[in-house]
């Protein structure tokens, strides 16, 4: 099975903007923040298929994964 990951602002330094990811039927959004070396903390916005998305969520193939770090500004 195969997921699709999308990275924003600065998460996608040194590892691109849409990424092919394998996954397992136990796969999970926190496995892929771990081998992206992404911490759980530096992550503002989690969506699993364009919806709010939980750290404990099963990948089913051809999900989509898009992650957002903390945008400041002012």
């Amino acid at each position: 099975m195969e997921i699709e990951v999308r990275l924003f602002a600065y998460f996608r330094e040194g590892r691109g903007k849409i990424l092919k990811f394998p996954v397992d039927g136990n796969t999970t959004p926190h496995d892929v923040l771990n081998e992206l070396k992404i911490d759980v903390k530096d992550v503002a916005i989690l969506l699993v298929n364009g919806i709010d998305g939980k750290l404990d969520y099963k990948f089913k193939d051809n999900d989509r994964l898009s992650l957002f770090p903390p945008v400041g500004g002012g």
